[in-house]
């Protein structure tokens, strides 16, 4: 097993988009995704998951309506699409791969790809 990695990131203005990707290792199916994210002084906190076994996918409630989770099984790829983004979605976002809950939590994934930093301005 291998560290997803992650891409996408950047710097937007708030109302823009962005959308994540994470490259896994292995057959995409076999562990679940999840994305997470970490400001500067604050915890690191849920997003989103997709359970890629069935497709189901959890929204945290801080992007629930802004955000959409996929996946592309050929590419073992995860996408995060992050819409209507705002200054305190500022974070890095972290890929992560496990057997995940439901609902998610942090504890659930066993590797963490390095992070992708994402920096919403007003």
């Amino acid at each position: 097993q291998v560290e997803p990695v992650e891409s996408g990131g950047g710097s937007v203005q708030a109302g823009g988009s962005l959308r994540l990707s994470c490259v896994v290792s292995e057959d995409i199916t076999k562990k679940d995704v999840g994305w997470f994210r970490q400001a500067p002084g604050k915890e690191r906190e849920g997003v989103a998951a997709i359970y890629t076994h069935s497709g189901m996918t959890y929204y945290f409630d801080s992007v629930k309506g802004r955000a959409t989770i996929s996946q592309d099984n050929a590419k073992n790829m995860v996408f995060l699409q992050m819409n209507r983004l705002k200054v305190e979605d500022t974070a890095m976002y972290f890929c992560a791969t496990g057997h995940i809950g439901y609902p998610p939590r942090e504890r659930d994934l066993d590797y963490w790809g390095q992070g992708t930093q994402v920096t919403v301005s007003s």
